[in-house]
């Protein structure tokens, strides 16, 4: 079974990284979709993010590739053959926003499955990873 782990990744942290481990221990594939959110504005374009991603993916993970996109994520889920989204959970609040988007992939046909994160990762976010690089 194909799974697709969509997110902006700017930058992809420990967390995401701990959740795509975690995503290819239990799917057969796993595409890291790095997509544009049309709310957040990153530093780079999709095709950097997901070069970046690439480079901090290790060599062994065979299982895992990593593609940019521009659109919804169903419509990948359903051109590219996967089954299932997978979506990490740091806190409550990171669940009521994912909740909403899960409903929402549901009903175009694409179940997710929620991955809590890591107590140690829980705490770390692109926006902070973010705002710590721009401070030194």
């Amino acid at each position: 079974m194909r799974a697709v782990y969509p997110g902006s990744f700017d930058p992809f942290t420990p967390g995401h990284l701990n959740v795509v481990n975690r995503a290819r221990a239990v799917f057969d594939e796993v595409v890291v979709l790095v997509a544009v959110n049309g709310i957040k504005h990153p530093g780079t374009d999709e095709e950097e993010r997901a070069a970046a991603v690439r480079a901090v993916l290790p060599v062994e993970w065979t299982t895992v590739t990593v593609a940019a996109w521009r659109g919804l994520t169903s419509t990948y889920c359903r051109r590219h053959d996967a089954a299932v989204i997978v979506r990490g959970l740091r806190n409550t609040t990171d669940l009521q926003n994912e909740y909403q988007l899960a409903a929402m992939n549901q009903s175009l046909g694409v179940p997710t499955v929620f991955l809590p994160a890591q107590p140690e990762l829980a705490a770390v976010s692109s926006t902070a990873v973010r705002t710590l690089a721009s401070q030194r």
